[in-house]
């Protein structure tokens, strides 16, 4: 690419009944002018496409970085929610098994108070027909007494 100092320092050989100088000379200098212009232009946008690559490039690598980190977050969320799906399925199945042991313990005290009940209505029965035996003996040893008295 041509740079402003090599339009200003370019030299054209001189003919015969060539153009005039001074007008060749005014209009490489415009020439020169404009294209040192265009020149730092095209500089000053390449310096700008570099500075916008590098912040493209640097948002692009924070894009992919919330990515993963949104990727990881779900895959931390499923797992949590699958853990405590799990932590509630062993704690229902524990508490399933307390209250069996609960009913179990609860329904062998009723069937013991039961039998201790039963034990005790059938003791109390035969405390009684002893009791009505012997207070029968009893009143037949007085109905004796009496009769031998008179």
């Amino acid at each position: 690419m041509l740079t402003p100092l090599d339009i200003h320092n370019k030299e054209f050989k001189k003919g015969f009944r060539g153009y005039n100088e001074e007008e060749v000379d005014e209009f490489l200098d415009k020439i020169i002018k404009d294209y040192e212009k265009l020149y730092r232009d095209n500089i000053e946008l390449k310096e700008t496409i570099e500075r916008i690559s590098s912040k493209l490039e640097h948002y692009q690598h924070m894009e992919e970085t919330l990515h993963s980190t949104l990727v990881i977050a779900q895959e931390t969320a499923e797992e949590v929610k699958l853990n405590a799906k799990k932590e509630m399925e062993l704690m229902t199945k524990e508490a399933e098994i307390r209250a069996e042991k609960m009913v179990d313990n609860a329904l062998t005290r009723v069937r013991k108070l039961t039998s201790e009940y039963e034990e005790l209505q059938r003791q109390h029965q035969v405390f009684r027909a002893r009791f009505r035996t012997m207070l029968q003996a009893q009143l037949e040893m007085l109905g004796k007494t009496e009769e031998e008295a008179m």
